[in-house]
């Protein structure tokens, strides 16, 4: 964006919001005694610190080194009348999250979130009210609870096997190079398409191998998806602008992803409701089914369709980017580390063994498996931020005024790499997460040294879900094959990306079979 049409932009927002000014000023809250606002750039007049977000992209890169040089752990942002609250703070994170939970159980109402809601019909990015209460409890009561969870494992094993049969053919086919990004994805896309549709493939017939252009198609629009999801976008904290401009292109973008990626899984929801309606299917296979018949107290149905989408939707796109992406960095930081990949097969050869594939009834068990997870979590999140939370009052949080009305978003990479709290923060060091009482790891943190999948009323749900998904993936990618670097090379470069927190490149790393052949002869003659 030039200098002018910035210019232009400011001017334009100057005099449009001039004449609320005065009612601002009246109705601005007076601070609580010997409280302020945490601190941050001097906000203008009206438009916050707008110059500051268009300048510096990516903002949050912006945010993070700011905090850092100053030493701050709490920050704060104007950007039009809100206030944007960014925590790296353990113990003040906490205080949001679990002393004044209650107060920060909202959401902002973005474009971008009421766009992939389609208005704010699911869970995750849903505002408080009985809308999120209503898909909150469907959630945790029919769609991740134990029992559905356990009622899915044949699902995830068969797309586990996939993910073998798979690499192995690229093996075969490729010269030994893997593109470890893909065969994440791939597999956690399988993983949410059995389950939800019991269809890992949107063709009837496909070939034995990766994924098919539909499934490529599908799953770059889920990542552009969140792409939109994180971004900072000017007409978010400037709502009068959605209808005048999208000077972001946001919207555009999000609009597209959502109908590449919808245009896909409807066909099959609408198809499975009028199955439902016309009697044609009479039993309950996947997760699609268990929302089309769920019943209300009255007996009739409880979701309509436009919910159905919305949510499913929604579940695809918390439970695909997080373990793909942190398999990825794992696996890229174990082969620079041989000592953590040779640790890692042990401790799999000693539990499984090398006679069977690793289940998941295995996964308790691999607590040095579990760490590597955890670890990559930590110090590579798959995004800067949570979803922002938002006040539904003004309050005190660590002698700070929060306004009503503010975002308050927990910095991932501030929280899982505070060198107050981690020592060595930079170093991907597994053996950090194991305790000296033996108990077992898990991959979230009620203490918020690291935010994995949150906690408090907006923390994820599928905990259970996305933690069996990211270490099965892991499992079976060290037990199935040996891993190196590419040849004549040593080590591999681990880059961030600029504007995300992914590898810059995807990982291509060599692999050979490391089983018996009978186990790869045997899955490639298992029907697909």
């Amino acid at each position: 964006m030039s200098i002018i049409i910035l210019h232009v932009i400011i001017l334009y927002l100057a005099i449009t919001l001039s004449i609320f000014l005065y009612k601002k000023i009246i109705s601005t809250p007076m601070l609580p005694p010997k409280a302020c606002l945490p601190p941050g750039p001097k906000p203008w007049p009206i438009i916050g610190s707008l110059f500051i977000m268009t300048r510096n992209r990516p903002f949050f890169r912006w945010v993070h080194d700011t905090m850092s040089k100053m030493g701050y752990e709490i920050f704060c942002i104007r950007l039009g009348s809100v206030h944007v609250i960014v925590v790296t703070s353990p113990e003040i994170a906490c205080q949001f999250l679990k002393k004044q939970d209650e107060n920060f159980a909202s959401r902002p109402s973005f474009l971008s979130s009421e766009l992939v809601s389609d208005g704010f019909f699911t869970t995750a990015l849903t505002t408080f009210g009985d809308q999120w209460k209503k898909m909150r409890r469907v959630l945790v009561t029919n769609i991740l609870s134990p029992t559905t969870l356990h009622w899915m494992e044949n699902k995830r094993i068969e797309e586990a096997d996939h993910l073998v049969r798979y690499v192995y053919h690229v093996i075969k086919t490729n010269g030994g190079e893997v593109n470890v990004r893909v065969a994440s994805q791939h597999f956690c896309g399988n993983v949410m398409r059995n389950m939800v549709f019991s269809k890992s493939s949107f063709r009837k017939f496909a070939k034995n191998g990766g994924p098919e252009p539909e499934e490529e198609e599908y799953v770059a629009g889920i990542f552009t998806i969140l792409s939109c999801l994180n971004n900072f976008c000017i007409s978010d904290y400037f709502p009068f602008l959605r209808c005048r401009m999208d000077l972001d292109g946001n919207e555009k973008r999000t609009r597209q992803a959502i109908e590449n990626v919808r245009k896909y899984q409807d066909p099959l929801i609408d198809m499975r409701i009028e199955q439902w309606e016309n009697g044609t299917r009479k039993e309950k296979h996947d997760l699609l089914d268990v929302l089309i018949t769920l019943k209300n107290d009255d007996g009739k149905v409880l979701l309509t369709s436009k919910e159905i989408k919305a949510q499913i939707l929604e579940i695809m796109l918390a439970t695909i980017d997080n373990p793909s992406n942190a398999i990825e960095w794992a696996l890229g930081e174990m082969i620079n580390q041989p000592e953590t990949l040779v640790k890692a097969v042990q401790e799999l050869d000693q539990v499984v063994g090398t006679d069977r594939l690793v289940q998941e009834t295995d996964l308790h068990n691999l607590n040095y498996i579990k760490a590597c997870v955890k670890e990559a979590f930590r110090l590579h999140p798959v995004s800067p931020f949570n979803i922002p939370h938002v006040s539904i009052s003004d309050t005190i949080v660590s002698s700070y005024f929060i306004p009503k009305g503010s975002h308050v978003l927990l910095s991932r990479p501030g929280l899982g790499r505070n060198s107050r709290i981690w020592d060595d923060p930079f170093r991907f060091k597994p053996e950090r997460h194991l305790k000296n009482d033996c108990s077992g790891v898990i991959l979230n943190d009620p203490d918020l040294h690291l935010l994995s999948f949150s906690i408090g009323r907006r923390g994820c749900p599928a905990v259970n879900l996305g933690s069996t998904i990211s270490i099965m993936l892991l499992a079976r990618l060290l037990q199935g094959f040996s891993w190196s670097p590419p040849p004549n090379t040593t080590s591999i470069e681990l880059v961030e990306a600029i504007d995300e927190m992914v590898l810059s490149k995807p990982l291509y790393v060599f692999a050979k079979p490391r089983l018996n052949e009978r186990f790869y002869v045997e899955l490639n003659n298992t029907k697909v």
